[in-house]
């Protein structure tokens, strides 16, 4: 599907990235009046699509299909006039040209331009990596995949304890999959919410039958063969111990989609570098989503966020800025979510580069219904986690934008409202 050609344009608003923020940055270009050319431009083939449903309802059967889609279907891209060019891949960018260049060998021009490649998940360079029995997670095509491995009584190994990784153990293990989940570090998600509640999720894991091994390093793969194609059919720790699977998922990460921006000499830090506009140092160039690290106004530091929100949200700022606006700054304090089994959790708000002193916890942590609190040396708000205690993130997040000194034993008293706990 395709809009109008925009060969000799140079006020074309074209987006690398059919993801939620480039599907996103093209609706908030129609809707804030901007009547010119838009080409969005994506590398699969399927209509841009919500990435949160792949590793909860959707891998759970609970959502239909139709339901991750970001536009119900490709008739709102043909009623606004936005360009789908799927299945293509952006394989150069001539910023003195103002042209990007496709896989196929078309040159798509530009006048202004935004990058929301997002990420790729991290590989695993060791032996065996290769079989057909491993995955990673993080398309619609991975998250079908890995919902028709889940059988009951399979055996599945999650090598990585971060959120993809949790939330696909916890799906596999209502299907009654046998899960093991190897992490690296001391506990899980502990370059998340560090060690003191990435704890509370080894509980949780465990607590449902799941085999958490913590300081594991996987050594290689061994192959085997099963109807006639060699599998990965052990994993094989640095210790020696090996862990028989019918199916391996890698979920150790992710690493930004910058390879485009550096090789047009755009500024790359841990993502294409861009400011609280989410310009980038090029005039005509901008970036959103999971690529871009942008300045934020509030921590005074650029910062790349990885989740559903910063797509969702960043857009409306990408547009304005696209059109001219130049006032407009980015700067909600990032969110995000998770479901696993029977917890569901709200996280606002960052962890800074300098870290934070310690947490503190209000309510009881014994029942799964408590909030978390990331606290600087100075007794004020990095963030906070609601886990199964609901509304209250905007609370939480008044705290924390008050950057008030907090009274530390009236924030552990549930019976103290959180509007006044400063000290």
């Amino acid at each position: 599907m395709s809009g109008a050609d925009t060969a000799g344009s140079t006020d074309a608003m074209v987006i690398v990235g059919a993801s939620l923020a480039g599907a996103k940055t093209a609706q908030a270009l129609r809707e804030d009046g901007w009547d010119g050319p838009i080409e969005l431009i994506g590398t699969e083939l399927d209509l841009p699509y919500e990435r949160p449903p792949l590793s909860k309802g959707y891998l759970l059967g609970k959502e239909g299909r139709d339901k991750v889609f970001v536009h119900e279907s490709g008739a709102w891209y043909v009623e606004n006039r936005v360009g789908l060019r799927l299945g293509r891949t952006a394989v150069s960018l001539d910023r003195d040209r103002h042209v990007v260049t496709l896989d196929d060998g078309t040159e798509v021009p530009y006048g202004k331009l935004l990058l929301a490649t997002g990420s790729s998940p991290k590989r695993l360079p060791i032996p065996g990596g290769d079989a057909p029995n491993l995955s990673y997670f993080r398309t619609l095509e991975d998250s079908e995949r890995t919902r028709a491995q889940l059988l009951p009584g399979s055996r599945l190994v999650v090598i990585g304890a971060g959120w993809i990784g949790l939330e696909v153990a916890a799906a596999a293990r209502e299907q009654d999959v046998e899960v093991t989940v190897l992490e690296a570090a001391d506990q899980p998600l502990v370059r998340a919410l560090g060690p003191e509640v990435g704890a509370l999720f080894a509980e949780l894991h465990r607590s449902h039958g799941v085999d958490l091994r913590l300081n594991a390093g996987v050594d290689s793969f061994a192959l085997q063969e099963r109807d006639g194609v060699e599998v990965a059919a052990r994993v094989r720790l640095t210790d020696g111990t090996e862990i028989e699977a019918d199916h391996i998922l890698v979920a150790v990460g992710i690493t930004p989609n910058t390879g485009l921006a550096e090789a047009a000499g755009l500024e790359v830090d841990n993502g294409v570098v861009v400011d609280r506009t989410l310009r980038t140092a090029d005039p005509d160039v901008f970036a959103a989503g999971d690529v871009a690290r942008a300045w934020h106004p509030f921590y005074e530091e650029g910062i790349r966020v990885e989740h559903w929100a910063n797509a969702l949200n960043q857009p409306k700022v990408a547009a304005a800025s696209m059109m001219g606006v130049t006032d407009l700054a980015y700067t909600r304090l990032p969110y995000f979510f998770s479901d696993q089994y029977d917890l569901g959790m709200e996280f606002v708000g960052h962890l800074p580069s300098a870290g934070y002193d310690r947490v503190v916890f209000r309510g009881d942590r014994a029942s799964g219904a408590y909030i978390a609190f990331w606290l600087s040396a100075d007794n004020r708000i990095l963030a906070g986690m609601n886990v199964n205690v609901w509304d209250v993130v905007d609370e939480i997040r008044a705290l924390i934008l008050g950057r008030a000194e907090i009274d530390v034993a009236r924030l552990e008293d549930p019976g103290v409202p959180l509007a006044e706990v400063a000290a």
